[in-house]
């Protein structure tokens, strides 16, 4: 199915039908790329699939592409990475920490099947499981930075997020895989229970 980009307008009529316009947010070229990229993989291999694949599905071209990633990998990290960030981004005063992983994991649950075929079929340096745990070590310390107001973390809690998010990130393939039967709820109750002790006081 070709994507377009449509720009239109949603009227929502109040109830003393007066007329509210409210303009819908139109997709960027990376967003209908991404998307593009996950109608093409759920019919090809995540290594089969080239940027000429993309850009057919889409419509743009390849100039286009390389406009906006060095590759598909590139593509595919700044994909999860956004994903990760909006959900990092929820938590607040009525958001908790434990909010947060059963989102995650509702979503791992969610994508499955692209995220089994990013598994699978990413290897070396270009290993979905390399990116994935890069981009939560990332999110995790912005967080923790930010709520503490802290400049650095400790080479302590360096090495702790590291491994926290390195065992975190390989549970949840195995988990996807169908290593481990447990829901999305259990799944997010074992990632809050392996937090580092020194970590949980930014954790909550």
């Amino acid at each position: 199915m070709i994507l377009a980009i449509y720009s239109f307008i949603w009227y929502n009529y109040s109830e003393n039908r007066s007329c509210e316009v409210i303009k819908l947010k139109r997709k960027t070229a990376k967003e209908i790329l991404a998307e593009s990229f996950r109608e093409v993989a759920e019919n090809k291999n995540v290594d089969k699939i080239t940027i000429q694949d993309i850009v057919d599905n889409c419509g743009y071209s390849p100039a286009t592409f390389y406009r906006n990633f060095h590759d598909k990998y590139d593509l595919i990290a700044w994909d999860y990475t956004r994903v990760v960030a909006k959900i990092m981004g929820r938590i607040g005063d009525n958001y908790t920490w434990k909010q947060t992983l059963i989102d995650g994991a509702n979503w791992f649950c969610t994508e499955k099947e692209h995220l089994i075929n990013l598994f699978r079929h990413t290897s070396g340096h270009d290993s979905f499981i390399m990116y994935m745990t890069k981009i939560n070590c990332d999110a995790l310390k912005k967080h923790i930075l930010l709520s503490d107001r802290k400049k650095e973390l400790t080479e302590t809690e360096e090495l702790l997020t590291r491994v926290y998010c390195l065992g975190t990130v390989n549970l949840t393939c195995e988990w996807l895989l169908g290593m481990h039967k447990a829901s999305p709820d259990e799944i997010a109750d074992i990632y809050e229970k392996s937090v580092p002790t020194p970590l949980r006081k930014y954790l909550s």
